[in-house]
């Protein structure tokens, strides 16, 4: 007969981490930005690799540790499928003009008065209109540093102020890859997670804002905004630009507030967006299709195309067609390759009973909810600043302290928030991290140097910790699908 496989000990559940550590972290040494495309993956699987191998030295069979991937796979998918149609609907809402509408409107809000409480507003709109603070970072961003200098602003206060509006966006936007692997892991749905999240993220974008708003009006400049002027000359150039747009984005979110389940509602968004584009923006539909003749077929094509492959406008204006570009379902493929390798290492760890020995070994310290929740904060940030990856920082608490959220009767959308407040925001905090890395080099301002201005970054997990001890919408399992807005 065989023996009942004994439960690891703590070195056991922390070699494959550790491992994992220690891999990540050569990978960024090598691959630098580049580690989350393809190296970051390998590492996964080479840690899972030894937890496997640990767990059979214990005598958990194959088969036992091969369901653990395949549930906890499957317990992403539905993550899966939400980041195939943002990839979809990017491609659309970018070649109807709903993105480059909502970036021209939002650069009419820049003003030399208020130019850093504007420039972090800016940044959350192009975020949430993208998803991407890397994308914000990567064009908006650079915009704003070369407009900050030219009005004699410290670079450290605008890139703050960037990095601030930027993180909002992502951390908001159900286009966001974070956004929608936090809910995942944690075991709730895309848009209860955004819901539940405004209840923290608004008061941190709030006091982050009026801090800019303050310190805005000590800045004395007559500077002129011809940056600004020239991006919104060339999106009017190549794009219709109407207020009409924004009908699409408001069904999508009237879909939301009526609690249409996300996948529907990603789905109409996207379909949506390419019948405005061709009623809007015909010639850009040609213009992907690569057809010199509209006809159903090219107009067709170039919908489609927009939807799985990726997709950029060509404007002459290098700097707005960085902007003006959408990856398609296809520039989601690694994200998703990501989140599998994620799941099969969180899924072996779970399986022998490695995360739990984890948790428990944490949480007998955490008695309380505050506590939870703080110590489920600061292990997120300690893996931003080990694992040198956001990823991991929400993967592995994730998966760690989901049974103790539920076992103490807490809903998961407690734990997705607590993920993305301290996982997410504080990655472009750490030099060292992919993100912090990536925004010091395309803002060309040091991680150390912005730190103490990225507002919203620094107060989004003290906000958490706060609400969590107050006591202050911390929903119960027991509550079932009643909502606290």
């Amino acid at each position: 007969m065989r023996k009942e496989p004994r439960q690891p000990t703590v070195f056991e559940a922390l070699l494959p981490i550790l491992f994992l550590i220690s891999l990540l972290t050569l990978n960024v040494h090598i691959f630098h930005d580049d580690a989350t495309y393809g190296s970051n993956q390998m590492a996964l699987l080479f840690a899972a690799t030894l937890g496997a191998i640990l767990a059979g030295r214990m005598g958990f069979t194959w088969s036992h540790i091969l369901d653990g991937m395949v549930k906890s796979i499957s317990s992403a998918m539905s993550a899966i499928l939400i980041l195939l149609l943002i990839g979809a609907l990017a491609g659309t809402w970018l070649i109807s003009g709903i993105v480059p509408a909502l970036i021209y409107y939002g650069l009419d809000l820049l003003n030399p008065t208020i130019f850093l409480v504007a420039a972090c507003a800016v940044s959350s709109i192009v975020s949430l209109a993208t998803g991407s603070s890397w994308t914000t970072a990567a064009t908006i961003g650079i915009a704003l540093v070369g407009i900050g200098e030219a009005m004699g602003i410290s670079e450290g206060v605008v890139a703050g102020a960037i990095i601030s509006g930027a993180y909002f966006g992502d951390k908001m936007s159900p286009m966001s890859d974070t956004t929608n692997l936090a809910p995942a892991m944690a075991g709730t749905d895309l848009f209860t997670h955004i819901r539940y999240m405004i209840f923290t993220t608004g008061p941190s974008i709030t006091i982050t804002l009026l801090i800019f708003l303050i310190w805005g009006f000590t800045v004395e400049s007559d500077s002129n905004f011809e940056k600004i002027a020239t991006v919104q000359s060339a999106i009017t150039s190549s794009f219709s630009v109407t207020l009409w747009l924004f009908l699409v984005p408001l069904v999508v979110i009237g879909m939301i507030l009526k609690k249409i389940p996300a996948i529907p509602a990603l789905f109409t968004g996207m379909v949506l967006g390419g019948v405005f584009a061709v009623v809007f923006q015909p010639d850009i539909v040609l213009q992907v299709a690569k057809a010199d003749h509209a006809s159903f077929y090219t107009y067709y094509e170039g919908v489609l195309r927009s939807m799985f492959e990726p997709t950029s406008i060509s404007t002459g204006n290098s700097l707005v067609d960085g902007l003006l570009s959408s990856s398609g379902m296809f520039g989601m493929m690694n994200t998703i390759w990501l989140i599998i390798c994620a799941m099969i290492f969180g899924g072996v760890l779970e399986a022998a009973g490695m995360l739990q020995k984890l948790a428990n070994s944490i949480i007998q310290y955490a008695r309380s909810t505050g506590s939870l929740i703080a110590t489920t904060a600061a292990t997120c940030i300690l893996f931003n600043i080990t694992a040198s990856d956001q990823y991991i920082s929400i993967v592995v608490p994730g998966r760690m302290f989901k049974g103790t959220f539920r076992a103490r009767g807490l809903a998961p959308e407690n734990l997705s928030r607590t993920l993305e407040d301290s996982g997410t925001v504080t990655s472009a905090l750490v030099p060292w991290n992919t993100c912090g890395a990536y925004q010091s080099t395309v803002l060309g301002v040091g991680t150390l140097t912005y730190f103490p201005y990225a507002f919203f970054n620094l107060i989004s997990p003290v906000m958490t910790v706060l609400y969590a001890y107050a006591g202050i919408k911390i929903r119960k399992l027991k509550e079932g699908n009643q909502e606290d807005l």
